[in-house]
């Protein structure tokens, strides 16, 4: 019996947008179920469960998927501008209570 990832609501309605922008953009390109399972070396039932944004296909699935789209840079874009992450850090940051001597 496999174990079945379950993740939090809000986690699966990202999860599940995602495949759904995937499953758009494949569209947009007026390419086949067949041909992008072919071309990222998935099946077509593989391909499915992305595009209806399953937790158990592997990353690498959805990046082969992202690169056949030709939107792999996209992925790069992820936590390059991380704002939450940038604030986090400027909030633990020990400013001096007066300014260096000179």
């Amino acid at each position: 019996m496999k174990n079945e990832l379950i993740l939090l609501p809000k986690a699966q309605r990202v999860l599940t947008e995602f495949g759904e922008n995937l499953k758009l953009a494949r569209l947009r390109r007026k390419l086949s179920m067949e041909q992008v399972s072919e071309r990222a070396g998935i099946s077509r039932s593989t391909l499915w469960q992305v595009e209806k944004g399953k937790p158990s296909v592997t990353m690498g699935a959805y990046f082969q998927v992202l690169f056949v789209l030709g939107l792999e840079k996209d992925f790069l874009k992820l936590g390059s501008d991380d704002e939450l992450g940038r604030k986090l850090q400027d909030a633990g940051l020990i400013t001096r209570e007066r300014s260096p001597k000179k």
